[in-house]
């Protein structure tokens, strides 16, 4: 996808906002997950997950300028 097409997405507040819920129903999910990590790996693994899923949500500042 060109920035042109994300700019599409990211400007349009309808999705926008879906795409913020699902995003952040998914973060919780990884939150619990941290919560019930037995080992070190896992805890990574999700702290990993939870920090892309959160810049996933900066991406209307990056494309809006």
């Amino acid at each position: 996808m060109s920035s042109g097409t994300l700019k599409q997405y990211v400007n349009d507040v309808t999705f926008w906002k879906a795409f913020n819920e699902e995003l952040d129903g998914l973060i919780t999910a990884q939150h619990r997950n941290l919560e019930q990590a037995t080992n070190v790996q896992d805890v990574y693994r999700c702290q990993g997950e939870i920090h892309a899923l959160k810049r996933l949500k900066m991406m209307r500042d990056k494309y809006n300028g």
